[in-house]
């Protein structure tokens, strides 16, 4: 079925363009580090020299891909030379060195993350618009570089934080972030995968039925539902659909952006009525509530509850983790309210982006041109078993992807995805919005004391709060 995919992302992204760089005949410039050359096509193509600097995240992912694309990158760039930084805490390392006037040319970090470079970049307007890049059609390509993305990236205000059209902001990885199944077991039940939350809490009743093996004992009775207490913010695969229910992928890039009536409205608060429904029936796994997200993710694993919300990366999280026999990843959007609505499926989106004050931004430019070409869209895929955000992704690596990975990524095919997202806080501002979202109150909602209206006047309020700073 053909993806119909509406992303909102929730971070701040920025696609920069690649011009590719053809072997044909050269032309004078007066620039000494960028000299135009013609394609075989008989377009021009920038070809760049000197040294690239590049700040790099290193998250989940690891290293491997990024020490694989840079020896790419400068096999294909001989005049290029490229100095990688790259490190868990590279927002720490190079905020100084930008106060210092010694900016990377390339970053690789989220919008939001602890040291606030990105987000202070954002509000400085210190980031180069890439919008001709996203304009161009690529080397190889028949479309237009911002038309090969995931619907609903280009343009949001992930990747055009000002209302302004352009864009400052480039997608790095997709990531689905669904309730994660046991594949082998629905097939091997004859279960069918729930569309509606009627089906879903149906459900229940037959997990309480069922009987599974816990080494040589036989046991009966699955939870449906396991979630890591202790990191709430793990519902946000719930929350963000829910806020969907309102307007679709406009009603989320409003909440995202802390406007009002986005949390606090019948349409929200009547999905997350599923969540004390959870708790009133006993289908919430028993004790989840002190687990972290490895805790209950094996958990689920093991057979003691059908579902738990999860992302994409839960295969490679958890190659090594106990499980059920003959356990087989799989992943579902988030059930709708009523058949015949629309699905929703939160995403995940990691950023790029170049500074305005980048000293070589043509060489930035030129890899991040290359990082969407095919040869790095499947060095993703091996070496970090991760997809880039681009429509044609999952089937460029169809054969180098994980089964389960691949089977992961299906989620997006019947859904519209929203990217969990929330703009950067004014100066100024205490709220944390983390807290506020989740761990304020979704522990309330579970043990009773607080009601799901009072979970989204709550958010309401600190919205409130963030808008009056702005």
């Amino acid at each position: 079925m053909r993806k119909k995919i509406s992303i909102i992302l929730a971070a701040a992204l920025c696609i920069t363009s690649l011009a590719g760089c053809g072997n044909g005949k050269e032309e004078k410039t007066a620039d000494s580090d960028t000299k135009q050359v013609k394609t075989e096509a008989g377009t021009e193509e920038d070809s760049v020299s000197g040294e690239l600097n590049i700040a790099v995240f290193q998250g989940g992912m690891g290293d491997a891909y990024w020490n694989e694309i840079v020896k790419m990158f400068e096999a294909k760039y001989p005049e290029i030379k490229v100095n990688m930084n790259i490190n868990p805490k590279i927002g720490e390392i190079i905020k100084p060195q930008i106060v210092a006037g010694n900016v990377p040319d390339f970053i690789s970090l989220n919008m939001g993350e602890a040291s606030g470079v990105m987000d202070s970049l954002v509000k400085e307007k210190a980031l180069l618009d890439l919008t001709d890049i996203f304009e161009e059609t690529l080397e190889g390509d028949t479309q237009p570089l911002k038309d090969r993305f995931l619907d609903g990236i280009i343009g949001s205000k992930a990747t055009s934080p000002y209302d302004d059209g352009k864009i400052y902001l480039a997608p790095f990885d997709s990531g689905a972030m669904g309730l994660v199944y046991n594949k082998a077991l629905f097939e091997e039940k004859g279960w069918e995968l729930p569309e509606t939350w009627e089906q879903f809490m149906a459900l229940g009743e037959t997990a309480q039925n069922d009987t599974y093996m816990v080494g040589d004992k036989e046991v009966t009775g699955r939870a449906l539902l396991a979630y890591p207490g202790i990191h709430p913010q793990y519902m946000r695969n719930i929350l963000f659909p829910a806020v969907a229910q309102n307007g679709g992928s406009e009603a989320v890039n409003a909440f995202s952006n802390y406007e009002e009536g986005y949390a606090d409205n019948a349409k929200t608060i009547e999905y997350l009525q599923v969540i004390p429904e959870l708790v009133e029936k006993g289908y919430l796994l028993e004790g989840t509530v002190a687990l972290n997200h490895t805790q209950s993710q094996t958990e689920m694993m093991l057979g003691k509850a059908l579902f738990i919300p999860s992302g994409a990366w839960m295969v490679n999280e958890m190659k090594d983790a106990p499980r059920e026999e003959g356990f087989e990843f799989g992943m579902i959007a988030m059930p709708s309210m009523k058949e015949g609505d629309s699905k929703y499926i939160a995403s995940s989106c990691e950023q790029f982006s170049i500074p305005a004050k980048a000293k070589n931004p043509e060489a930035a430019k030129a890899f991040l041109r290359f990082l969407y070409t095919d040869d790095s869209v499947k060095a993703l895929a091996e070496h970090a078993s991760a997809l880039y955000a681009l429509k044609d992704a999952k089937e460029i690596c169809k054969d180098i992807l994980d089964d389960e990975v691949y089977n992961m990524y299906e989620a997006y095919e019947d859904a519209e995805a929203v990217l969990v997202y929330t703009a950067p806080l004014p100066q100024g501002c205490n709220v944390d919005v983390n807290q506020e979202l989740y761990h304020k109150c979704f522990t309330k909602v579970i043990d009773g004391s607080m009601t799901v209206e009072e979970w989204m006047q709550s958010i309401e309020k600190a919205f409130a709060e963030i808008r009056s700073l702005k």
